[in-house]
């Protein structure tokens, strides 16, 4: 190679380099370039197409209507999965891209729901480093555990960084209760297994060793105390990582006490579940609870053979050579009611909304568009 002329792989690696250098001595400002390169990356390897989500953020602020009017909103992000950075830093990339299509949001989100899952392995270093990525996020933070995060200490690290795993708070007359719900029976004990040997495990899903989540007897009871507290008509916006009914359990899709907590939400009008872990879209309505799946930054799960809610609108197959297609973020619009309206926004895709009108009438009102792909 002709001396000066730089190979593509050598750049490339000049500009990780950089990127991780820049993320070590992270401050605002120098987030901000760093998004930029990481963009610029990006769209020079053809994953970012024109179409964004600030956009249609802002389209859609310029003309509601006085009845579709939100109370407030907040945003997410959810399943990051975050390696060490000298592994994979493609993950690392996906989510900067999430704080950077939050942070330019305006008006900024009252706060920013982090759904679970921000580690791969439960890893120090994972959420060490996934932590220092969201705190460059304007808006506040909530924070859900997801068992990629805890298995491999028993939530040891994740404690440390972000306090207790179950907590709730009041916020302009709604009820926020965050649930630790991928609790599993003792499985590794007897079997004489390592710390990793557990964690990567409970990551496999579909092994058939492990128990299935629950949010367990104590976690209830706690649940069950927090909500004695709070008027029947005040609404509740419950987030859980896994989903608080029972999708597909060979995939551990699956809280398998769901049927209990569900029992003692359902005193209250009007509920909101929203929950991370099955990376796709997923709408589900049991009674008078509504759930929201959330989408991952890291990957798309496909669909379930089987027990997928009959109210979900699945999204399109994803294209296998795009590193982000099938990803995302989004945002939720709380409604007056204190039901929300979901807006979807993903990655190299048309952003899908899902309103709360939608679940409330069975489908009958407000059906987001089909897919024009089969789903997988």
């Amino acid at each position: 190679m002709r001396k000066g002329v730089k190979s593509i792989e050598t750049k490339h690696y000049e500009e990780r380099d950089s990127f991780f250098d820049g993320l070590r001595k992270l401050d605002r400002r120098s987030f901000m370039r760093l998004a930029g390169l990481s963009a610029g990356i990006a769209a020079a390897k053809g994953l970012i197409t024109p179409q964004g989500f600030q956009l249609i953020s802002v389209a859609e602020a310029a003309t509601p209507t006085p009845s579709a009017k939100p109370k407030f909103s907040f945003a997410y992000i959810s399943d990051s999965h975050l390696y060490k950075q000298e592994l994979n830093d493609r993950f690392v990339r996906s989510l900067l891209r999430a704080v950077d299509d939050i942070n330019r949001l305006d008006p900024q989100p009252d706060f920013v729901l982090y759904g679970g899952d921000l580690a791969q392995l439960g890893q120090k270093e994972e959420l060490d480093l996934g932590k220092q990525i969201l705190k460059t996020l304007k808006a506040p933070v909530k924070m859900m555990v997801g068992e990629h995060d805890w298995f491999l200490d028993m939530g040891e690290h994740w404690r440390g960084l972000f306090g207790e795993p179950q907590y709730s708070f009041d916020h302009k007359g709604v009820h926020f209760v965050t649930l630790m719900s991928v609790n599993e029976k003792d499985f590794w004990t007897e079997r004489g297994m390592t710390p990793m040997e557990r964690m990567q495990t409970v990551a496999g899903l579909d092994n058939g060793l492990q128990s299935r989540f629950e949010v367990g007897a104590a976690g209830r009871e706690w649940l069950k105390a927090d909500l004695a507290k709070v008027d029947k008509n005040t609404p509740l916006v419950v987030f859980s990582h896994s989903p608080l009914y029972k999708y597909y359990k060979q995939w551990n899709f699956w809280t398998d006490d769901a049927d209990e907590v569900q029992a003692l939400l359902r005193p209250f009008k009007n509920v909101t579940v929203i929950h991370g872990h099955t990376h796709q879209l997923l709408s589900n309505q049991i009674g008078n609870i509504q759930f929201h799946g959330m989408l991952s930054t890291a990957w798309p799960w496909p669909y379930a053979p089987e027990g997928l809610p009959s109210l979900t609108v699945p999204m399109n197959r994803t294209d296998p050579f795009s590193n982000f297609d099938g990803c995302g973020d989004g945002r939720m619009d709380v409604l007056e009611s204190g039901l929300v309206d979901k807006l979807y926004n993903l990655w190299d895709r048309n952003p899908v909304t899902v309103k709360s009108s939608y679940l409330a009438s069975s489908g009958k009102q407000d059906r987001p568009p089909a897919s024009k792909l089969p789903p997988y």
